[in-house]
């Protein structure tokens, strides 16, 4: 999850955390250890991430004009354009070189003051500062949350499934946009294939997914280690809009109320 960029921290920690999987892996330092590659140490998003952005190519306004660039694009002119694409990519693949060198000299340089880390502690004190981020034990689930008839378009989230909470996350923000106790949820479950629908108290949340199945299923996995008298109920498909009961859940789930109520910790204590 470090690596897919799952757990929004620094560069500097990103960093750190690469240097302590070295010192697991083959202890202390040594010019003859064997080397992973960057991306099995280090989020490659973050190295493409300082790139610059490929140039914005603006819409033909008018037929004629869209007919002048496809002629164009057929002759001399495409062929500069292909030129010029192949240059800006070996420009980019060779600043992407540049950034993974000078981000592996600086993880070897952390590596090199762990010396006398033992694989325990190495891993122990990996965990210690994945740890700090306050969704640590959340399932992050790649959503879009889908636009209300008033709202923007659909945004892309991460959809946080933990032991006391399911929250909102935007991409890389380690505090959660929104978070609702288990207490708070009325229903959920799938109304299609790709679509999962959470009913928190007055209002309905539809995300588009892949993981449709995967993140009902750990749901119910949470409310029923938690000893939850009734489920929310899943809901099948639905022919007409669905009726959603209320929920009764057992006491401890849900802070108490008070001026918190709506931000609950995220934070897991499963293993």
């Amino acid at each position: 999850m470090v690596l897919r960029g799952y757990v929004p921290t620094s560069e500097e920690t990103l960093q750190t955390l690469a240097a302590l999987r070295l010192q697991s892996l083959n202890s202390d330092f040594s010019t003859h250890a064997p080397f992973p590659r960057l991306e099995e140490l280090f989020p490659p998003h973050v190295l493409h991430a300082r790139l610059p952005p490929l140039p914005h190519r603006p819409p033909a306004k008018c037929r004629g004009a869209r007919l002048r660039a496809g002629l164009l694009a057929g002759g001399l002119w495409g062929q500069a354009l292909a030129k010029q694409r192949a240059e800006r990519d070996q420009r980019l693949r060779g600043r992407l070189r540049e950034e993974g060198a000078s981000t592996m000299a600086a993880i070897v340089e952390k590596w090199k003051l762990l010396q006398g880390m033992g694989r325990p502690e190495a891993m122990a004190a990996y965990v210690a500062l994945v740890r700090e981020w306050p969704g640590f034990g959340s399932t992050l689930f790649d959503v879009d949350l889908q636009a209300s008839p008033v709202g923007p378009g659909p945004q892309r989230l991460w959809l946080g499934i933990g032991a006391k909470a399911v929250s909102l996350y935007k991409p890389g923000e380690p505090e959660p946009m929104d978070s609702f106790c288990y207490g708070r949820i009325s229903s959920f479950g799938a109304s299609d294939s790709s679509t999962f629908r959470l009913s928190v108290e007055d209002r309905d949340l539809l995300f588009e997914t892949s993981q449709v199945d995967e993140i009902a299923q750990l749901l119910k996995t949470y409310l029923a280690s938690a000893g939850a008298q009734r489920l929310p109920r899943p809901q099948e498909p639905p022919t007409s809009p669905p009726t959603l009961e209320p929920t009764v859940l057992p006491q401890g789930l849900c802070p108490a109320p008070g001026p918190w109520q709506h931000r609950p910790p995220v934070g897991s204590s499963h293993s």
